[in-house]
């Protein structure tokens, strides 16, 4: 950032003062005209200006009058020229936020206008519309607005300063954080399982086998959520300790935030965070300027600045003028609109309005100011940063949906089991059981049959619960987070240019990363660098740029313009056009003066003197924008249109971004009848911004065409790669841009998304492609023949769209929606009756419609929406959404991309030049767009792979274990007797089986990083979700209950008339138990061995560490000592001991642990050698492709362009500017004690700069 003070030279007439009035204008649409009028009377220039980019400086280089001051980071309250364009005819505002898309908002109807200008002539001061109001230094006034809660407590409106982001106390945390986890169904079921195992008639298992699971679940999330509230109270506690300056009893002492009350004047310090949201009355600085970082709210660590109203930086400097102001502030009520801000200050019977560019908002740090005074508007909870603290919009992963519903799945298989098991015990118990057949089972209770077979049903819902592992969640949210931990750490995805790692803002969405199928990608920012370089500009319609003499002769030598006479001459301009400069110096070329001058004028532009005209006494206009919003506001004589709208072309297909400048002059008359009228809406209590955009329409008319500039945004490295790659794994990737369409579609070429074998069709074709889709299935309708095909295009051609934002709306059938009429005649039943069918018809059509564009567009190889607002973007990604069912994903680096992140299926944010509005929003953010690549085919593809080997081996261990529950009650008379001992049961999913596979959940590879990358083909398994569905559970079910039958039926037989080496015939329930529950663990543990591709130390190390450590335990368990202390709890005394030291059991456990998995490694051997996957076929040669070196050529790829297809460059589109600062005609002179008014012959910096 820099200021420029512009000086005299050769006795040329400059600008000696400006007194810029004007508007930066946020219309319907995304482009922003800044407008400006300037006076001068003296032949000399001092002129402050702050701006960036190296386009506006270019004059001030070439002639060497420019003085160059550098401010410390200052920039501006958003990027004059980098935004997005839209179309020519543009259906919705590009400043709609999230909260907002429903609601466009009109421009403000004639009868509202002629009302601000009657009131502005009469005087009269309209009714004051605001809610909040806040009166300076009287906390008795302000306390005395209450709202009533729950319907029966009052309390004060205005929240106090001290925020409280913690969620527990020491009273609350147990019992809502308990609340809080019961609240999800699993942790709900299990405490029901729990409370049946209470009741001795029902539970066969002892009440400790789901207890522990249970508590050590809940515990590890309570455990969690503590230390993250523990950490919020720390930080509570330093915030609302920190201290400020509060003006009490006419001095300013030392308060704590936490004390601070709305009404209260504060004085800042330099470097002091702001306690609240403020009204900034004064500072130290010139026109009272504050600078502010706002990194905490957008992440943006360069300075914005505010200015207080003239009237306070006037009267309240001093401790006394600030202790006797009781002026009263009405505005709008506390909300998130960090850019938005409306209200009127009332003091001395006079109204003064007031906008965001006056308030300093908690959150931000007082930066380059030395005192800064202020009035609390909205304090504590009330606060722009605290509202915007909401809760971000949950999603959730189709692997989470499919879970979903396989556990509703496992819970009626539950039911129907239990059912089953307890009908087969009424059978038993009224054939076979009964106390004359069976008299040594009688139990002393007479009950019925039928009431024992209810009993037995809630029994066996208890034994066989482990079907729906409680682990399974948690488990699921542990490898989720040590997925995004290795996301974290990936080096290769680390931008050291700016010192950005990767980072996973959820663990929630891992796996989804590989299943990818649509991408939706911005284009400035995204896939271009967002680094602005001038290059080219046409005046007068000539173009300047190309390599020229000083003669003006075009020549093929590269020799850079020397500015080294000039000692303020930036040294990063690189420029060859020797004829222009040498024009601009020589003064003759009085347009080429306005072009640059308009160019120096149209930023931020602060005054020393007011009062001044142009020696002529003119008022002038300037104003530049893009060039859809310029040409329809030009006089129908400007001369150089045509020339000049054809060298916007071929900045066009040079893929230059351009602007238009024009200009006019403005007599007095016409001036004063319309400042009049900018100042009664600048004063509007309602619709304030709507009523300034539409007075600055009026004077933007009849502009006469200066010229246009061309930039360069060059395409960010690793692009066309990762665009290449990407769409090798079948990932289809669209690019939705505010740009021109021209332009967007010249950067799709250079990024190879475009290529010259496709296709293009533009929205008139695809429109019409369209039409005829419906004419032919009208035609069906109506019994004709069917001339339709389910494939539009040739079989043979590879079509691309290229659409831009109106066509977009067209096709769509999504129009604006205007305001109704307050009055009119009341429909008639008939009327509603027919209006409402024929809403019904439309809205059926433009399903249809849509329908048929999105599967259109998912024919192409290649789609380009230009010319698109913030909400179109959203509206394009949630139609795939909603017609493909597929799986999106949106990246982005502006606020602008905000909506279509937080739309898609997963958000990615590059932190660019547009500040971190993206990235906050975002699932992921990183540095660059080529880091995507790595992000989804390697992290995305191993998180999916993992997480389905997760689950499909999760479910078939517990199957495996449970169903023994099943096959066995076939034995005990379906009595719901478990096959294990209790703790066997309960440590199973907590010890004995849980390890091994969370190894694999978060270290498995099936390929290594480069492979997947060699290999983008093996990424559309996930797409197709080849490896977890509802036939991967059906065989997990299967191969479950296969294992399980092995697991019991092979000890079984071998129990049966058998005897040990002893004589002791070890063939008792708790001998079988030990045996059967010694092959169940073998075997799970093995086959998660046979599951794993990558081996590690810790991957060996689960496996066998498991299953010794089951040995261990179980022996333990089973030993005397512990017997003895607690006899009633482990009563499996000695049974592990005798059962494990007889080698035929031995024998048994071995041949059952081999019929178990024989079979899958057949079978996989099998598979791999008949019909191996993509992934084997890579596996089998994994060591000749890593051993092989893949030297990447260097594609210099010649861009070929039609010129007569391609219109003119795209245009930079604009935020809110600083017109306002402008228009105020205030000096940025520090006054001195003895200052008087006059021109200054000297300049100042402003607070922080130095000089360069």
């Amino acid at each position: 950032m820099f200021a420029f003070v512009l000086g005299e030279e050769r006795g040329e007439k400059k600008v000696e003062e400006l007194v810029c009035q004007g508007a930066c204008i946020n219309r319907g649409h995304c482009t922003e005209s800044k407008s400006f009028r300037w006076r001068t009377q003296s032949e000399r220039t001092h002129l402050t200006w702050r701006g960036s980019g190296t386009v506006l400086s270019l004059t001030d280089f070439v002639k060497g009058t420019a003085k160059v001051m550098s401010t410390d980071r200052v920039s501006s309250l958003g990027d004059d020229d980098d935004g997005r364009g839209c179309d020519d005819v543009v259906p919705y505002s590009d400043d709609e936020t999230d909260n907002e898309l429903d609601s466009s908002t009109e421009r403000l109807e004639d009868a509202e206008q002629n009302r601000i200008n009657q009131q502005m002539e009469e005087g009269w001061q309209p009714k004051s519309e605001f809610t909040w109001k806040v009166k300076a230094n009287d906390r008795n006034f302000n306390n005395q607005f209450t709202v009533t809660k729950y319907s029966c407590f009052k309390t004060r409106k205005y929240s106090g300063n001290a925020i409280r982001t913690y969620k527990y106390n020491v009273l609350t945390f147990l019992p809502r954080n308990l609340m809080e986890q019961f609240k999800r169904a699993a942790n709900a079921y299990f405490l029901i399982l729990l409370i049946l195992q209470a009741i001795p008639q029902i539970s066969t298992l002892s009440w400790y086998t789901t207890l522990v699971p249970l508590v050590v679940v809940l515990g590890i999330t309570a455990v969690k959520d503590l230390i993250d509230d523990i950490a919020r109270h720390k930080m509570d506690r330093i915030v609302n300790n920190r201290k400020c300056e509060v003006l009490q009893g006419g001095r300013f002492k030392p308060e704590k935030w936490r004390n601070i009350e709305v009404g209260d004047i504060v004085r800042l310090q330099r470097d002091d965070f702001i306690p609240a949201d403020i009204l900034l009355l004064s500072s130290s600085e010139p026109n009272s300027l504050c600078y502010v970082e706002t990194a905490e709210l957008d992440g943006e660590t360069n300075l914005k600045f505010k200015m207080s109203l003239e009237v306070t930086d006037r009267l309240l400097k001093k401790e006394k003028n600030l202790e006797s102001f009781d002026g009263l502030i009405g505005c709008e009520e506390p909300n998130n609109r960090l850019d938005k801000f409306t209200g009127t200050l009332y003091w001395r019977n006079q109204s003064y309005p007031l906008d965001a560019n006056s308030i300093l908002l908690r959150g931000c740090t007082v930066r380059n100011t030395e005192t800064t005074h202020g009035i609390v508007i909205f304090a504590g909870a009330d606060t722009k940063i605290m509202r915007n603290g909401g809760k971000t919009n949950f999603k959730r992963t189709k692997i989470d949906q499919l879970m979903n519903y396989i556990v509703y799945l496992i819970f009626l298989f539950l039911i129907l089991l239990s059912t089953g098991l307890a009908i087969g015990h009424t059978f038993w118990e009224s054939e076979i059981g009964n106390a004359t057949r069976s008299w040594y089972l009688y139990d002393g209770e007479d009950t019925s049959p039928s009431y024992r077979g209810f009993i037995t049903f809630w029994g066996y819902i208890i034994v066989m619960n482990t079907l729906v592992p409680i682990s399974l969640y948690v488990s699921v949210e542990v490898i989720r987070m040590g997925q995004s931990y290795f996301i974290n750490w990936d080096l290769q995805m680390y931008y050291a240019e700016k010192d950005t790692p990767a980072k996973a803002r959820t663990t929630t969405l891992t796996e989804q990363l590989g299943q990818i199928e649509y991408i939706f990608s911005d284009k400035t920012g995204t896939l271009t660098q967002n680094i602005m370089a001038f290059k080219k500009c046409s005046i007068s319609g000539t173009t300047y740029g190309e390599l020229c003499n000083v003669a003006g002769d075009k020549t093929d030598k590269v020799e850079l313009v020397d500015f080294s006479w000039n000692n303020y001459a930036d040294g990063n301009l690189k420029f060859y056009d020797h004829y222009l400069p040498q024009i601009i110096r020589s003064g003759k070329d009085p347009v080429a003066e306005e072009f640059f001058k308009l160019l120096a004028l149209c930023h931020t532009v602060m005054v020393e003197d007011n009062d001044v005209r142009t020696p002529e006494g003119k008022i002038k206009l300037y104003c530049k924008g893009a060039d859809t919003v310029i040409y329809e506001r030009l006089d129908p004589n400007s001369p150089n249109r045509e020339s000049t709208e054809e060298a916007l072309k071929e900045f066009a297909d040079e893929t230059l971004r351009t602007l238009c400048l024009s200009h006019k002059d403005i007599n007095e008359a016409e001036f004063a009848e319309w400042n009049k009228k900018y100042k009664a809406a600048n004063i509007a209590t309602s619709n304030r911004e709507e009523a300034v955009s539409a007075v600055s329409e009026e004077i933007e008319k009849n502009l006469l065409l200066l010229g246009a500039t061309a930039i360069e945004d060059k395409l960010q490295d690793g692009v066309s790669d990762t665009i290449e790659t990407l769409k090798r794994g079948d990932i289809k990737i669209w690019v939705l841009t505010g740009d021109k369409k021209e332009t967007a579609e010249n950067i799709g070429f250079s990024c190879n998304l475009l290529t010259n074998e496709m296709t293009i069709y533009d929205g008139e074709q695809i429109n019409g492609i369209l039409n005829t889709m419906q004419s032919n299935r009208t035609n069906m309708a109506a019994g004709k023949a069917n001339t339709s095909k389910n494939n539009i295009f040739n079989s043979d051609e590879k079509p691309a769209m290229v659409i831009t934002g109106s066509w977009l709306n067209e096709i769509l059938r999504e129009k604006k929606r205007r305001k109704k009429k307050w009055f009119r005649r009341p429909k008639t039943e008939d009327e509603k009756r027919m209006q409402m069918e024929k809403d019904q018809k439309d809205e059926a059509a433009k399903e249809k419609r849509q329908k048929d564009f999105v599967d259109l567009a998912c024919q192409c190889t290649a789609v380009v929406c230009c010319r698109v607002t913030p909400k179109q973007k959203a509206m394009v990604v949630s139609l795939v959404k909603k017609y493909k069912k597929a799986i999106t994903l949106a990246i982005g680096d502006g606020a602008n991309d905000v909506n279509m992140i937080k739309t898609a299926h997963i958000g990615v944010g590059i932190s660019g030049q547009e500040g971190m509005q993206a990235v906050m929003s975002s699932d992921y953010a990183f540095g660059q767009f080529r880091f995507l690549k790595r992000l989804i085919l390697v992290h995305g593809r191993w998180s999916y792979i993992r997480m389905c080997k997760f689950l499909t081996y999760f479910f078939y261990k517990n199957f495996a274990f449970t169903l023994v529950h099943f096959w066995y009650s076939f034995f005990n008379g379906y009595s719901a007797q478990t096959a294990f001992e209790n703790w066997f049961i309960t440590l199973y999913n907590v010890l004995y089986s849980s390890l091994p596979v969370l190894v694999v959940g978060v270290l498995d590879q099936d390929v290594t990083d480069k492979l997947s990358l060699r290999f983008p083909a093996l990424y559309t398994p996930g797409q197709k979700d080849s490896y977890f569905n509802f036939k991967k559970f059906f065989l997990s079910l299967f191969h479950g209950i296969i294992v399980s039958m092995i697991i019991f039926f092979i000890p079984y037989g071998a129990f049966l008339q058998t005897m040990g080496q002893d004589g002791e015939a070890p063939t008792d329930y708790q001998s079988f138990a030990v045996t059967t529950a010694s092959s169940l663990i073998i075997t799970v543990n093995f086959q998660i061995a046979l599951d794993t591709s990558y081996w590690t130390f810790i991957n060996a190390f689960s496996v066998f560490g498991s299953i010794v450590l089951y040995f261990a335990i179980t022996f333990d368990l089973h030993s005397a000592g512990i017997h003895i202390l607690f006899p009633s709890v482990f009563t499996f005394t000695g049974a592990a001991p005798n059962t494990l030291r007889q080698p035929y059991l031995w024998l048994t456990i071995i041949l059952t642990v081999a019929i178990s998995l024989l079979p899958v490694v057949a079978v996989r051997f099998l598979i791999q050698v008949i019909s191996p996957s993509e992934t084997d076929k890579i596996q089998m040669n994994r060591k000749k492709y890593e051993i092989e070196l893949l030297p990447k050529p260097s594609r210099s790829r010649s861009f070929q362009r039609n010129a007569s297809n391609r219109r003119s460059g795209y245009a930079f589109s604009h935020q809110q500017g600083y017109a306002d600062l402008i228009s105020s005609g205030r000096s940025i002179r520090k006054k001195g004690p003895h200052s008087e008014p006059g021109v200054s012959s000297r300049t100042y910096e402003t607070a922080g700069a130095n000089a360069s």
